[in-house]
């Protein structure tokens, strides 16, 4: 039985982790249960002919969209965790409205095809705020997101693009932003992001820390509800959420195509994960 992993392509200088950091915990694990792993591009265009596809590590996918759709295409037929459906859904965050509809709390959020001023100061006056976040419904790492703060206008980068519209939410500096990951469909771990002094993003790469916790009953319900509302058996998935200054949480993301899952902070190193995947290769195909 053959097992592929995505990886970034080799040209892409622009990612900030190493993707062989997170190899380097998968490959023993995968091993133990005698699975060998091929470590490609997932811009490599050759035939996918393995039992069993991950996208773990797929990094890079938001910054060329047309080729990733076409990647998409090309994969119909082979079998993948997250499936290709998941993976063509994940890929846009507009997909949180849809989870809205569904009976997820979401951060309030609004949509835009041409973003443009007349439509920050309508958000502005809904959200009854002057501090707002815009986003690419397609983005990673914080990519093309600024935090407005009252009257700042429109980055020119922003102006006429695709955008998703938020309020700027205060627990994310107060509490930070939690992520809880589910590995074979049980709650592994769970971390808090908190961002540097004077900034908005959690991430690494802008000064960002995150600790070990013991998530809150509140946030395991969200991310149960989040999970269940995405309709279909997912491998893996991070679940972030920002506390609603009210005692509740809204999400903010589901991550389903490459999230890193930091298999070390999981109490049993990611054994179960390794498990789960070991018995998908074994068990009867149902093709993306």
């Amino acid at each position: 039985m053959s097992i592929c992993i995505l990886i970034p392509d080799d040209a892409d200088l622009s990612r900030y982790d190493d993707w062989r950091d997170q190899a380097r915990q998968i490959e023993p694990l995968l091993a133990r249960h005698g699975k060998s792993v091929e470590w490609r591009a997932w811009t490599d265009t050759r035939p996918l002919a393995h039992d069993l596809v991950l996208p773990l590590m797929a990094w890079g996918y938001h910054r060329d969209l047309p080729r990733w759709h076409a990647q998409l295409d090309s994969w119909h037929g082979t079998r993948f965790l997250n499936p290709l459906e998941i993976l063509r859904w994940n890929t846009d965050k507009r997909y949180l409205l849809e989870l809205a509809r569904k009976g997820v709390a979401i951060v309030p959020t609004r949509f835009h095809e041409a973003l443009d001023e007349a439509a920050l100061a309508e958000a502005r006056s809904h959200f009854a705020t002057g501090e707002i976040v815009i986003k690419p419904p397609v983005s990673a790492g914080s990519d093309h997101t600024w935090l407005l703060r009252d009257g700042a206008p429109c980055p020119a980068d922003a102006l006429g693009r695709t955008m998703l519209v938020q309020p700027m939410m205060p627990c994310i500096t107060s509490e930070g932003e939690l992520s809880l990951f589910f590995l074979a469909g049980t709650l592994a771990h769970a971390i808090v992001k908190r961002p540097a002094n004077g900034d908005f993003r959690v991430q690494g790469q802008f000064g960002g820390i995150s600790t070990a916790i013991d998530p809150p009953a509140a946030a395991q319900t969200l991310a149960a509800q989040t999970i269940a509302a995405v309709g279909s058996d997912v491998l893996y998935a991070r679940v972030d959420m920002v506390g609603d200054g009210h005692g509740g949480y809204v999400l903010m993301e589901i991550e389903l195509i490459e999230p890193w899952l930091s298999l070390d902070r999981t109490a049993d190193g990611g054994e179960a994960f390794a498990a789960a995947i070991a018995a998908a290769c074994a068990a009867p195909a149902s093709h993306g």
